[in-house]
This record gives C-alpha cells, sequence and structure tokens, in this order.
C-alpha cells in the first residue's frame, strides 16, 4: 500500500455551533417565508401577528447548513390535523427545511450571525462570520440570483507577517472565539488567546441614497465588513482572557471582557479563589481607541462564561460552575447555586438558589428580556429570571424545567421557538410559549414527536425513542414565581414546552462492530453480500447514550416473490367505478388510502394483468387489456376511473377490466425501427387532464388530450422543427397554488387568482398547471405550456451539467453567466478523444412532492449515467420590468405565434449533488426508464432508480436523501403497492427475473445519510463486540450513581482509618452526594422486527472498578486441545493517585441455552492482574493482555490462564491492539506505535520496529493490500499516518524505526478502525487485466463529530491520474468560504516538532466536486492532465464501488 483515497462516506452529524439571523429573507419581508412561498391564503388572511422567523445555521465539524422554519398554523381546520401534535400558541407544529449545506475544507471552530440594526423594517439581511483555526475568518452572505452562500470578505491572521501575533507560542488551547455587537456596528475576533481582532461594518447610510434603490425589488443587501484593525489585550494588561462579549444599551459598542488576573490551581484553590475580574471597554472603531468604562474585580476563578443582557435592562451575566453573578456599570447582585459557593470575604453570605446545581458547560440563550434558558451538563434546562426594578437588577431567580439533551449550543429563533444543538444526542426544535393562559398539552409525546413533520401521513415515521424527546413531558406547567411586589403583572411566568423538530445524530462514535443483519440472505456474493452487514455503534453520552444501527443500503423486507422471466415492466392501476366527477375534488382526501386494483405485468412478447384483490390472482384472460404484445405504459385517467394501457401500435381505454376506446397510433411507428426507443411518461394520477408523451425518431412528438366529461381522448402531434427529441417529460404543477405561475414575468397575485375563477367547471382549482419537458439531442432544454405549445422556459446547453440553469432570454442580462459559454469549440477539438458529441439526456424527469413549500426538482439521466439533478427556485432580477417588452419580442420572432407569451423568467434551477449515488455502468441496450416516482412508501416520498445500481431517493425536508439498494443486484422495474396485504409497499423485478413484493423497513430513521436505527440505552457506552455464533452483541455501559461522600472517599483510600475522617468532616459534607460511575457488562440480542433489542445478560462490575475493554476470543485448550470463544473482559479499579493500581482479567462462556439468561453467561476464570487492563486480543490460540505496561501472553488450560512470554518495553497505557497472523500493533497512550512478532519456536515477543516520535494515539489497524502490510494509527490532533516496515532500508535504523509511508489531516477524531475487504471491480469490462488485487483491505473508521470514512489503497496509476486531477481542482473549483482544501489537509503537529511525510493519499472530498464541474470543464481538466473524462470517472466509481460496505 503506497498510496491511498481518504473518502468521506456519512458526514458528520453532532452540532457544535448553531446561530440564528434573517440570511435568506430580512425583517421587513411580510411573511417569514421567501419570496417564493407566500403564503396560499394570504390574500384573505393576513396574520400580522406573526413576525418573520430567522433562519438557523448550524455547524457540524466542516459541515455548514442554513435552514428555514416552517411553522404549520392551525386556521384551516383539515382532517389530518386531529392526529396532529398539540397547538401551542395558535401553531400547530413546526420544522427545518434545508436552504442548502456545504462541506467546507476546515473544521468551524466558532460561529456568530452579524446583523445590522435598524429594527424591524429593516430590509438588511444578515452576514454569517465564521472562523477556522489558527486564525482564519470568513464572512458569508445569502445570495438569492444563486440560491446559495457567497464569501463577502476573507480575515486571515497566519503566515510569515504575522508571526509576532503568536508571541513565540506555538499551541494555543483553542481556536478564535467571535462576537458581534448585537446592533451590528462591530465584531470582534479573539485569536491566539490575547489578540483581539476589532471588525468594523459598513455602516447604513454611509454610501450613496440611492445605493438601495439600485436593486430593485430585494433589496437584498446582506451586512459587510469594511475593514479590521488589532488591539493587543496584552498591553491593557489582561494575561487571560477566558470569554469576552458585547453589551446591549450603549452608544458605542462596548465590549465586556472576562479575564483571570492570576491563575490558581486546585491546591491553592481553598486560599486564592477569586481571581477573576471584568473590564468593559467602549469600542471607537473610527479612532481605533478603546478606553476602559467601568470593571468588577473579585469574581470567583471558576467563572467561564459571559451572557450580555438583552434590552431595557442591559449589563451582563457572568456564569460560573457554583455561582452567577450579574453586573452593570450600576448594580451588581450574584447567586450560589450549591455549598461550594463561597464569597469574596467569607463574612457576607451569598443568596442561595432553592437547590442545587452545577453550572459548569452550561450553555445559555434568552428566551424573553429578562428570562434565560440554561442547559447544564447533565441535560436539564433552568430557568433563570431577572427581578429587576426600572434598570436595576435586585436579584437572580433560578428554577427547574424540564430534561432534555446534553447540549453543546442553545439559539433562540424568533419569540416562540429554540434549537438545542449537541453533539452527544439528537439537536431538537423546541416551542416554547410564557404566560398563563396556555392550554394543557397532552403528554403523550411519542405520539407528538412521531408527527412533527408536515405532510408525514404515517405514524410510524418519525417516532425515534430518542428519550430527549421522552423526557421533556409536556403535561406539567413551569411556574416562576417572583414576589417582586413592583411587577406583579409579570411575577408569575408559566413556560409550555413543545418538541417540534428533530436532527439525528449519531455522533460521537467511540467503538463499533460489523454483525450480520436479521434479514440476511446467504447466498448473497459480491456486491449484494455487502447489504447483509450492519454497523452497530456506541454513540452519545449518559443519559442520550445509545446504540446505532447503521446501514449504507436499504434491504426492504420481502413479503413474499415469484420467479418472473424475461419481464420488461409493471405498474400498478387504481379503478373507482361509481364516483362522480363531482365529488372527486371532496374526496381527494380520501385517495390516499385507496388500494390498487390490477397489476399489469409487460413480459417479452405477451402482458399479464393480475388483481390486487387478497389474493394476487391472474385474470389475464377475463379482461379487455391488450395482452397480445409487450405493454409500454399504464396508468390511470380522469380522477382514477379509467384506465390507460399504451401498447406498441396504439393505446386502450378501460373502465375496470372493460375496454372504452382503442387508439392507434398508425404506421409512423414501424418507421422508427424497434419500438422500444418510444418511452412512456405519465402525468399525475390526481389528473383529470392527461396529456402523454411519445417521442418518436421520424415526427418529434405525440400528445394526447383528454376529455373528462366523456372520458375519451385524442390525438394531436404538434409541429416543432427544433431538431429530434430524445426525452421528454410531463410536470403537473398542482395544489391551491401552482409555483411555477409565480415565476413568471407578470405579478403572481394577477395570474394565480385570475386563472383560478375561470375554471369552465368547479373541480378546476385543483388541475394546477400542466407543462412538457423536453430535450433534444443538441443537449438543449425547453418547458412547453400545455396545451397551447409554448415554450415558457429554455436552457442551452442543458446536458453540459451548469451549475445553475437561467432562462435563455435572461442571458444578456445576466452577469455570472459569461463563463458558460467560453472555448464551445475548444470542445469539439477535444471530443473526438472522448466520444462526447454522442452523449445525449435519455431521461427526463421534473416532480414537485407535496409539501406546503416544496420546490420542484428536475432530473435528467445521460447516455454515459451521469445524473443530473437541479433544485428550481425564484429569482427576480433587479431589473427584470424592463426586459418583459423584449422578452415578448423575442418570443415572437422565435415563431411561436402569440405576442403575450408569459416566460417563467424568474424560474432558475440550481444544481445539488447526489453524492452517495454510485455512476450507472453505460449500457448499449435500449435505453429504459430508470426514475420511478413514489409518493407514499412507508411514509416516504422521492423517487426510485432502477438498473445496475439501484438507489432510493427520499425528499426529506427539501433536501435529497440517496439510500443504494444493493441486495438484488440490478432491477429492471418497480412500482408502488398498497393493498391489504402490503401496506404501502412496493415491488421490484430484478434482472434475474424474480418479482419481489415488499416493504420498508419500518425501525429505520431514513432522514440522515445512512439509513439508521437507535436503541437508546439511558447509560453511556463504551465498547461493543459481535459474537457471531448467536448474534449477541456484548457491550460496556456506565451510568452515574449517586453516593454520600463519605463512602467516596473511602473507596478511594481504603488504609485510612475512617473514624477519623469522618470526625473532620462537618455535618454538612457527609450529607453531600458524589455521582460515581458504575460499570457493567450488557449482552444486548436484536429484536427479529427492527424493533427495540433485548438485554440477555447483565454482567455487573464491582464498586470503583471500570470496564475498559470487552472482545471476544478464541483460545486453543491445552487439556482438550479444542478452541472455545469466550468472552474476555478486562477491567481496572480506580482508587485514585495513591492506590497501586490493579485490574481483573474476567472470561465468560456464552452458554448454550439462549432462553434462561441466568445460564446464558457463566463465568470460567478471573484473575487479579497489576495494573490496569485496557486491551485483549487473541493470537493463535493464546490470549495476549496488556496489563498496566507490561503485555503479557497467556495459554489457555481451560481452568487456567498460564503466561508464556512478556514484553516488557515501555508503554504507558495500551489504547488498542491488533493482530494480523503472528504479527502485533500497539498503540500507546502516548508513544506512539509498537510492531512485535510473536515466535511460537523460542516462545518469544519480540520488537520489530517502533516509532521514536511521540504520539498520543486513539486507535490503530492493519491496512493490507496484496502482499504489503502497513500501520494505520490516529491521534488526538486528528491527523491519521500510515507507516512502514522496512528494514532493508538505511533510513530505518537497520529496522528499528517504522517509517513514514503517508500523513493525512481528517479533521475529527478517529476513534476505531475497522479492516473490511475490498470488493473486487475486475468483472468490469475496460479494467486493466491483473490490476486487481483480491486481498486488497479498506478501513472503515468512525469519528467522534459522527462521521464515518474510509481509507481504501489505490495502485499507483490511479493514484497518480487522482492526484494531478487534485491539484488541478484546487484552482478549478470556487471552495465555499475561501478555505483551502490542501491547507486543510496538512499533518498538524500542534507546535511539537514533526518532519513532514509523503503525500499520498488523495481526498475525495475534492474529488467529488469534478462530477459537479459543466461537462465543458471536466473535458478540458482531463485533457490538461492527459487523461479523459471517462477514464477519471471510472476510476472515482470502481473506488466507491469498491467500498460500498454495509
Amino acid at each position: 500500500m503506497s498510496f491511498a483515497a481518504y473518502k468521506m462516506m456519512h458526514c458528520p452529524t453532532g452540532i457544535d455551533n448553531c446561530a440564528a439571523g434573517f440570511l435568506t429573507h430580512s425583517r421587513a419581508d411580510f411573511v417569514p417565508l421567501q419570496p417564493d412561498d407566500l403564503d396560499a391564503e394570504w390574500p384573505s388572511r393576513p396574520s400580522p401577528h406573526r413576525a418573520p422567523l430567522p433562519n438557523l445555521v448550524v455547524t457540524a465539524a466542516n459541515l455548514l447548513e442554513l435552514y428555514i422554519v416552517r411553522l404549520q398554523e392551525d386556521h384551516p381546520p383539515k382532517p389530518a390535523d386531529s392526529r396532529r401534535a398539540a397547538l401551542l400558541d395558535g401553531i400547530a407544529g413546526a420544522s427545518l427545511e434545508l436552504v442548502c449545506h456545504y462541506r467546507l475544507h476546515g473544521n468551524v471552530e466558532t460561529m456568530a450571525v452579524l446583523s445590522i440594526g435598524g429594527g424591524d423594517a429593516s430590509r438588511k439581511r444578515d452576514s454569517i462570520i465564521l472562523t477556522f483555526a489558527d486564525a482564519n475568518i470568513s464572512v458569508l452572505e445569502y445570495d438569492d440570483s444563486i440560491h446559495g452562500l457567497r464569501t463577502s470578505s476573507l480575515h486571515c491572521f497566519e503566515g510569515p507577517e504575522w508571526l509576532h501575533l503568536k508571541r513565540g507560542r506555538e499551541q494555543f488551547a483553542r481556536g478564535p472565539v467571535v462576537k458581534v455587537d448585537p446592533q451590528g456596528r462591530c465584531g470582534g475576533v479573539l485569536i491566539y488567546d490575547l489578540q483581539m481582532l476589532i471588525l468594523k461594518t459598513t455602516q447604513a447610510g454611509s454610501g450613496l441614497v440611492g445605493e438601495d434603490d439600485a436593486l430593485g425589488f430585494s433589496g437584498a443587501v446582506a451586512a459587510r465588513i469594511e475593514s479590521s484593525y488589532m488591539i493587543n489585550l496584552r498591553d491593557l494588561d489582561m494575561r487571560h482572557v477566558k470569554d469576552f462579549t458585547f453589551v446591549h444599551g450603549y452608544i458605542e459598542p462596548v465590549m465586556v471582557i472576562l479575564h483571570e488576573c492570576e491563575l490558581t490551581w486546585a491546591g491553592r484553590a481553598s486560599w486564592k479563589h477569586h481571581t477573576c475580574m471584568i473590564s468593559a471597554l467602549s469600542i471607537s472603531t473610527t479612532l481605533k481607541q478603546h478606553p476602559l468604562i467601568w470593571s468588577a474585580v473579585n469574581l470567583p476563578h471558576d467563572v467561564y462564561k459571559l451572557l450580555a443582557v438583552p434590552s431595557p435592562i442591559g449589563g451582563v451575566l457572568v456564569i460560573g460552575a457554583n455561582t452567577i453573578h450579574y453586573h452593570s456599570q450600576s448594580a451588581s447582585c450574584a447567586l450560589a447555586l450549591n455549598s461550594y459557593a463561597v464569597s469574596v470575604d467569607s463574612s457576607q453570605e451569598l443568596p442561595r438558589s432553592s437547590f442545587n446545581v452545577e453550572l459548569d458547560a452550561a450553555n445559555a440563550t434568552w428566551l424573553l428580556s429578562d428570562v434565560a434558558l440554561m442547559s447544564t451538563k447533565t441535560g436539564e434546562l433552568l430557568l433563570l429570571t431577572l427581578v429587576y426594578d426600572g434598570r436595576v437588577v435586585q436579584r437572580l431567580d433560578l428554577s427547574k424545567s424540564k430534561a432534555s439533551v446534553l447540549s453543546s449550543g442553545i439559539t433562540t429563533i424568533g419569540n416562540s421557538l429554540f434549537f438545542l444543538a449537541s453533539r452527544l444526542g439528537d439537536s431538537m426544535l423546541v416551542q416554547f410559549s410564557s404566560g398563563s393562559g396556555v392550554s394543557m398539552l397532552s403528554s403523550n409525546l411519542k405520539e407528538e414527536v412521531g408527527d412533527i413533520e408536515a405532510d408525514a401521513p404515517s405514524k410510524r415515521l418519525r417516532r425515534s425513542p430518542d428519550d430527549a424527546l421522552q423526557d421533556t413531558v409536556i403535561g406539567e406547567e413551569l411556574s416562576l414565581y417572583g414576589s417582586a411586589p413592583n411587577r406583579t403583572e409579570s411575577a408569575q411566568k408559566s413556560f409550555s414546552f413543545a418538541v417540534r423538530d428533530s436532527l439525528i445524530n449519531v455522533g460521537p462514535l467511540k467503538d463499533f462492530s460489523y454483525g450480520l443483519r436479521i434479514n440476511a440472505d446467504a447466498n448473497a456474493t459480491g456486491i449484494a453480500k455487502q447489504s447483509n452487514y450492519e454497523l452497530v455503534c456506541c454513540s452519545g453520552h449518559g443519559k442520550n447514550g445509545s446504540l446505532c444501527v447503521l446501514r449504507q443500503s436499504i434491504r426492504p423486507e420481502v413479503i413474499t416473490e415469484v420467479e418472473l422471466p424475461g419481464c420488461k415492466g409493471i405498474w400498478t392501476v387504481y379503478h373507482k367505478s361509481t364516483r362522480s366527477l363531482n365529488a372527486d375534488s371532496s374526496k381527494l382526501a380520501d385517495d390516499d388510502d385507496e388500494y390498487h386494483a390490477y397489476l399489469i405485468i409487460s413480459l417479452e412478447a405477451r402482458t399479464m394483468v393480475l388483481e390486487t384483490a387478497d389474493l394476487l390472482s391472474e385474470v389475464t384472460e377475463s379482461v379487455d387489456y391488450y395482452v397480445q404484445g409487450k405493454t409500454l405504459a399504464a396508468g390511470n385517467l380522469f380522477g382514477r376511473r379509467r384506465v390507460i394501457q399504451v401498447y406498441e401500435r396504439g393505446a386502450r381505454i378501460l373502465d375496470g377490466s372493460f375496454m372504452t376506446q382503442d387508439v392507434s397510433f398508425g404506421a409512423s411507428n414501424s418507421e422508427s425501427g424497434s419500438a422500444s426507443e418510444s418511452v412512456l411518461f405519465f402525468s399525475d394520477f390526481f389528473l383529470f387532464k392527461f396529456i402523454n408523451v411519445m417521442p418518436l425518431t421520424t415526427f418529434p412528438c405525440s400528445f394526447q388530450f383528454t376529455d373528462p366529461s366523456t372520458c375519451t381522448i385524442s390525438v394531436t402531434s404538434p409541429a416543432s422543427s427544433k431538431g429530434s427529441v430524445s426525452s421528454c417529460a410531463l410536470y403537473h404543477d398542482k395544489g391551491p397554488e401552482p409555483w411555477l405561475r409565480k415565476t413568471s414575468t407578470d405579478a403572481w397575485l394577477s395570474t394565480g387568482v385570475g386563472e383560478a375563477i375561470d375554471g369552465t367547471d368547479g373541480a378546476a382549482q385543483d388541475h394546477g398547471d400542466i407543462y412538457c419537458v423536453v430535450c433534444y439531442d443538441t443537449g438543449n432544454l425547453e418547458i412547453f405550456d400545455v396545451p397551447n405549445f409554448t415554450c415558457v422556459f429554455s436552457v442551452e446547453n442543458f446536458m453540459s451539467g451548469k451549475s445553475h440553469l437561467v432562462d435563455a432570454l435572461m442571458k444578456e442580462v445576466q452577469l455570472d453567466s459569461k463563463k458558460v459559454d467560453k472555448d464551445s469549440d475548444g470542445v469539439t477539438s477535444q471530443g473526438r478523444k472522448d466520444n462526447v458529441p454522442n452523449m445525449k439526456v435519455v431521461e427526463l424527469a421534473m416532480q414537485r412532492w407535496s409539501g406546503q413549500h416544496s420546490r420542484p426538482f428536475l432530473f435528467g439521466i445521460l447516455s454515459d449515467g451521469t445524473i443530473l439533478c437541479y433544485h428550481g427556485y425564484l429569482y427576480e432580477s433587479p431589473d427584470g420590468t424592463s426586459k418583459v417588452e423584449d422578452s415578448a419580442a423575442a418570443g415572437g420572432s422565435i415563431g411561436l405565434g402569440s405576442t403575450n407569451v408569459s416566460r417563467l423568467r424568474n424560474l432558475r434551477f440550481v444544481r445539488v449533488p447526489l453524492e452517495a449515488y454510485a455512476r450507472e455502468e453505460t449500457s448499449n441496450g435500449s435505453p429504459c426508464q430508470q426514475i420511478t416516482i413514489f409518493k407514499n412508501i412507508g411514509g416516504y416520498q422521492g423517487f426510485f432508480l432502477s438498473g445496475s445500481r439501484p438507489a432510493w431517493v427520499m425528499v426529506l425536508r427539501e433536501r435529497l436523501r440517496v439510500h443504494p439498494q444493493l441486495c438484488d443486484g440490478s432491477i429492471v422495474a418497480f412500482t408502488v403497492l398498497h393493498n391489504v396485504n402490503c401496506n404501502r409497499g412496493l415491488i421490484y423485478v430484478t434482472s434475474q427475473g424474480v418479482l419481489k413484493i415488499c416493504q420498508l423497513p419500518s425501525g429505520s430513521n431514513y432522514d440522515s445519510y445512512w439509513p439508521v436505527q437507535k436503541i437508546p440505552l439511558k447509560a453511556t457506552p463504551h465498547q461493543v463486540t459481535y459474537f457471531a455464533e448467536k448474534n449477541l452483541y456484548p457491550l460496556i455501559v456506565s451510568f452515574p450513581v449517586l453516593k454520600p461522600l463519605n463512602q467516596v472517599i473511602s473507596l478511594v483510600d481504603q488504609d485510612v482509618n475512617h473514624q477519623n475522617e469522618n470526625q473532620n468532616m462537618s455535618s454538612d459534607e457527609q450529607d453531600r452526594i458524589y455521582p460515581i460511575d458504575e460499570f457493567e457488562v450488557r449482552i444486548m440480542e436484536p429484536e427479529k422486527s427492527g424493533g427495540p433489542w433485548q438485554t440477555k445478560a447483565t454482567i455487573p462490575m464491582q464498586s470503583s472498578e471500570n470496564a475498559l475493554t470487552v472482545r471476544m476470543v478464541t483460545m486453543l485448550n491445552t487439556t482438550s486441545k479444542e478452541n472455545e470463544t469466550l468472552l474476555a473482559v478486562g477491567t481496572a479499579y480506580v482508587q485514585g493517585e495513591d492506590v497501586a493500581a490493579r485490574g481483573r482479567i474476567l472470561l465468560f462462556s456464552l452458554g448454550k441455552n439462549t432462553d434462561n439468561p441466568q445460564t446464558l453467561v457463566s463465568e470460567v476464570y478471573s484473575k487479579e492482574l497489576k495494573g490496569a487492563i485496557s486491551a485483549l486480543a487473541s493470537l493463535q490460540g493464546h490470549l495476549l493482555i496488556a496489563s498496566g505496561p507490561k503485555i503479557i501472553l497467556h495459554k489457555w488450560s481451560g481452568t487456567e490462564l498460564n503466561g508464556i512470554a512478556f514484553f516488557d518495553a515501555p508503554p504507558l497505557h495500551v489504547v488498542s491492539l491488533n493482530i494480523v497472523k503472528n504479527f502485533i500493533l500497539i498503540g500507546d497512550i502516548h508513544k506512539s506505535i509498537y510492531f512485535l512478532s510473536w515466535k511460537e519456536q523460542g516462545a518469544q515477543l519480540s520488537l520489530l520496529a517502533k516509532d521514536f516520535g511521540s504520539l498520543n494515539c486513539f486507535a490503530t489497524e492493519f491496512l493490507i493490500d496484496g502482499s504489503t502490510l502497513s500501520l494505520m494509527v490516529s491521534d488526538d490532533n486528528r491527523n491519521i499516518q500510515i507507516f512502514y516496515y522496512a528494514p532493508k532500508m538505511s533510513e530505518s535504523w537497520k529496522g528499528q524505526k517504522l517509517l513514514s509511508r503517508a500523513e493525512f489531516h481528517v479533521g475529527a477524531h478517529v476513534t476505531k478502525f475497522l479492516r473490511l475487504q475490498m470488493l473486487s471491480t475486475s468483472d468490469r469490462a475496460g479494467s486493466v487485466p491483473g490490476s486487481d488485487k483480491t486481498n486488497r483491505f479498506a478501513l472503515l473508521f468512525g469519528t467522534s463529530d459522527g462521521s464515518i470514512g474510509c481509507i481504501a489503497p489505490l495502485d499507483e496509476l490511479t493514484f497518480r491520474r487522482l492526484q494531478s486531477l487534485q491539484r488541478k481542482l484546487v484552482d478549478a473549483v470556487p471552495h465555499v468560504a475561501g478555505l483551502n482544501p490542501r491547507a486543510f489537509r496538512l499533518f498538524r503537529s500542534n507546535g511539537k516538532a514533526h518532519r513532514p511525510g509523503p503525500d499520498s493519499i488523495v481526498d475525495c472530498e475534492l474529488l467529488c466536486h469534478y462530477e459537479m464541474l459543466p461537462l465543458e470543464e471536466q473535458l478540458e481538466i482531463a485533457n490538461q492532465i492527459g487523461t479523459t473524462r471517462s477514464q477519471i470517472l471510472s476510476n472515482l466509481s470502481d473506488l466507491s464501488h469498491g467500498t460500498s460496505f454495509l
């Protein structure tokens, strides 16, 4: 393994930072929605009481996501609302909808939202300030025209010219911290611990008056940074800055800094305890002066956080572990939280809170201007009320509220929601309501969480058993009594909470094991075998601790399967005979639950028809369907009262099983050669109008029009001169408010209201507008209005995959798209190498799924297997109005005839990456339909991609979640089925000719990067292992137990005389309790149905004994000469620094009798050893134990472990132990890695080589590539390194030293590696023979942010090609927030001496941008590095194919 690729397979999910701000809209926007989402009914009922809601921005490691908060109000009483969540303040629910998300080349340290003041009528928008490690600051703003974020300024203080800022230090405790002035006049960033950088914002009114109007409609000026300057806090005599913030209510920005004058330490804390102070500086950005205006001294040494109190009170809260202090220029007061709080001089007593709590590591936000919500380290929510008179705060009141998730950040969104971000559990969006007149809410929270989403029809959709949601019981109300006499009106505040939405999190992944799924298929081979496995992960902490079961691919639960060779397509149709036309519109709600009536199966030469009642029975003979040849498509017409079936020569309309009309298409079809080219696209099943498109090679299109009153159809062929059509689709924009209408040039209100009224019959409001999307062989795309066939939107060269699609008539207005048409002639010259001219779009689909604010998606599949995916959005260009006349004139000259052409000129599409999807191999056969859209399978909506690499694409929160389905190989046909036996299920046919009727697995949550199932443990999991024979998972869990303090002390000092000890303690101290972690080993078994797991047995540890490792080991019993598989547990006694460390090795046999839990686990051996037993492994029938500084090899006699060899070099504490054959790899907590071998002859463990550097290891593993063995290690600076053993090389000091083969910065703490065999890709055509090594393993790793990635070996040729591509992409791709991918991936040594190693790992995070480039740029880059686009894409595809584990 000389070369490898790093690939992120599951993005980080543990949220580090969250903030709220008006990014996609301004405070003055009428409704809290983007312009394209104005409320459907707003002409009839304006709701002025809803202030616009800000956006939510979250970051998780290097991921940045921007959400819109959508409220569901309870105005229209829909029948579905009965099961919806309880109402609170007239809001039935709220959900988060994704606007955009980016994977940055750098981990976000802190984030702030820069908002320009100006009150609620301000049209200005906010910006996001992100800071990155060392000293990089990026300011981003949202740009409507690209529907994404763009960088407005970059500030970098690294490199040689800024070295003086570090003052000679190399290591800093934390990255930059950013805070902003509440009125947006400036921001402050603390870099290098003592340098304060002041960012001055551009002031409104400083520029010309007209700059606002120049932007026309949107007026979207975001806050921007004008200049910056530096304050050296050391000059102000501040040494140790802990926190800073900007306070409210001053004319100039005032920054309050919390700093420690003299450091103290634990041994002196009883004497020197009030060492902190705060200083308030008035920042004058124009004069660059910062006079001190007030300060407060003598704060306790454990205060760590400042919280600015909002107007009208002002001032600042100082939060410490045991006290809370309020300080302003005029007043101050404090509150003691527990008995550890001490006042400055012991004479006066601090006011105490009514209960004891520790507030270290708390997060806080303001719910009202005088009530702060705090989230403690145990997950409790506390409410802090400021009791004030005028502007003088008299005292602080603290009261308990609900329990919730352990949070990493908390932010208020608007005036009725807050968001709890968490790294250890699921993050939650919670609605709160203050005031006493709140209706009592249902306390059945599980149901409520089950239906947080807007249109989730199924109950089980999001009933995640996450305990955080159950903890927040909503029924009880919480009262805050304040007794200030002058504030009777607000003396009693009661708050109610309701969880409205949650973002799932699988981090921190402490450990995982790789086990078989319950529905595994023993006969599977190749890639299908991968979906037999699942990853069982230890994640979370404390009460958020859980087991996460992750699967990369979906494996549907099969209900029944039939052999059915030669199948070409399947369709299910409804049939309603009795319904009248007028009842149609009213019954749309019931349509969702209607069962399918017939299943139509098209074989090679005939068609089968099955009735889908209680049993599937064939009714081919007794129906009037066309059964002599194959069917091309089938569907429903006229509100499901008729069925249409299209075959090669014509179409039939049937009422149930009787034919009512047969239409023949004439002979033109026979000239087109094979009739299989005529692909059919169906419009929606709810339609009354129905149009059907058949692209034929002789004439462009034939359309069929329907007449709802007589239920007949007629065929028309619009003339078109644009050349031959390569693919087309229909789009039906339905609903009470068609979305595309808003994008036309006319004011959307007039068209929206006008056209809805002049419908001919009463049901007309339900028809949306219908459009036909056509793609020509030239690659251009046009959208026609139906039935007039006027072109309303056109894009040149759609198949090149540009990042944004804009109407061609808008091009001359556009500035951004200048570069689109460049070197189009250059493409044709080099196109001969890469057979691009014969690429064309073989399939199109456009769909808008249900949901109040959903926007349409446009999908195109190219003939080489590329999938283009676009999301529509609305952008009114500032000078849109002046161009209407031109566009009409241009439209007329094109020859469309109509002069009042209303183009969808405000419609734009932004390209969305489909990351997880592995590309389809190019098939030379006829293109079959690949995209099947579904509205409801198991409560999810989206589309299914059939073909050789089938995948589910689900639409959740307006984002696409791609989940491959590997278990059946390629799939030729797919359709939905909803009947008695198969509720909301599906049918698909594999290429082997097996028809399977299935349902989606119910336990998983698909709104994540991989389908995930969480099993709550209510305890912290530490390590898990898998016992394959019985399908059991033994795991270590710990949970805190409260014990009296004197018991804790006697646990630690067992030799001390207890009598004296207790007399010295005051009675108050003897009553104190202290939490001690207790450990146990649980043996869990997966449930058969994907439900909760069962604990089969538990093995408790002794008091103060920590279980450190659990492993299944196989040992050779020397007496009976048989192999035994035992469960081995290594423990350590934690008793303080005065007692010598001891540990126990425990061996258990997992018994034969699984029914009786007492006999399931029986202890066969236990022994106490010196030193903590931190790692175990079985080595060729022996047991290798790392106990403290020794590594001892034992043999097993059946009753005894006897040591036969040991190794004594100085490992301090072994964190990981790996074995391959007779080689041993040891990772030490400080001393890097050791490479040992075991020789059976002399029974000796000998050191082959070690790494002489110091390295704090996290995880180690062997990497095997053919016959080469490499050693992989991850460390505490978030790097990975690959070493190799080469005794013949001179620089290895005769083999004593391990040499570096590669190093890479992952950006996350890698906690566990798992070695998995890569899948062979040699069955593909075109790969170099012999290049594929069979014995090639990749390493799957999990990190503490919840991300999962892999390191896969590459052969040299591929590596060189991808590396040169990577160097090109550094410059070719515009990187979000201006970050440099090469700088991010450099090894971080954190100030220690380190000799740089070779750069032999390519970064797939950067390479994945290649497919998102426009086709012309892809070809140009491939040409520059001397290869072809297809070669690069096949390398990337092979890599993702070879690592599609799970």
